[in-house]
């Protein structure tokens, strides 16, 4: 089955929705801080796949774990594109050129504080990656096809805040993908009608 850019992008909102979002398990009423990431899928000749990195072990939000490129909207950002397009330059060197906007996932509420739009988009190569050395430890690429895919979708479950969070995961080799990202994954997954009700 060849990749369907049509389907992908009728399946995605046109505009960012007030209202329509998902919340993560433990998300809870208080005042959150907006952010956005870029969804990058990369149109690979031997298959699409999903940019992501791996954020340094210092950092103070979610530090160690696999992230889209992106990060809380500064005051002069003009949109949640801006700021996932702002964000992906400044911290892994893609530049705005090689990138095609398709649309949004609904907001995601995470139990960290944020709530962050998903910017979905196509990357083109040939492209050089920089990655800050401050916040990305690592970039690396997982077939879309895999991420997508219910069945490496794994639900798994920890004690934080004196509360038992669920959460899902998808692991691929020494990566191990959970929180907002998979849950971002799955939100996509669900959009495009793979998930089974």
């Amino acid at each position: 089955m060849g990749f369907d850019t049509r389907r992908l992008r009728a399946s995605l909102l046109a505009e960012p929705q007030d209202g329509i979002f998902v919340a993560e398990d433990g998300a809870g009423q208080e005042p959150l801080t907006p952010a956005a990431v870029l969804f990058p899928i990369v149109l690979r000749e031997s298959g699409e796949t999903v940019l992501l990195t791996q954020r340094t072990a210092h950092l103070r939000d979610h530090a160690g774990q696999i992230s889209f490129p992106g990060g809380r909207v500064e005051a002069d950002d003009a949109s949640p594109i801006h700021t996932a397009l702002r964000e992906t330059e400044e911290e892994i060197g893609l530049t705005r050129e090689r990138i095609d906007v398709l649309g949004f996932l609904p907001e995601y509420r995470t139990g960290t504080g944020f709530r962050v739009t998903p910017v979905v988009a196509l990357v083109h190569p040939p492209f050089a990656l920089q990655p800050d050395p401050f916040e990305v430890a690592e970039i690396f690429e997982v077939p879309l096809a895999f991420l997508l895919d219910p069945g490496n979708h794994q639900r798994h479950s920890l004690h934080h805040r004196g509360a038992l969070r669920h959460y899902f995961a998808m692991p691929y080799g020494e990566y191990f993908i959970w929180g907002a990202t998979a849950g971002m994954i799955r939100s996509l997954s669900e959009r495009l009608g793979l998930l089974a009700l």
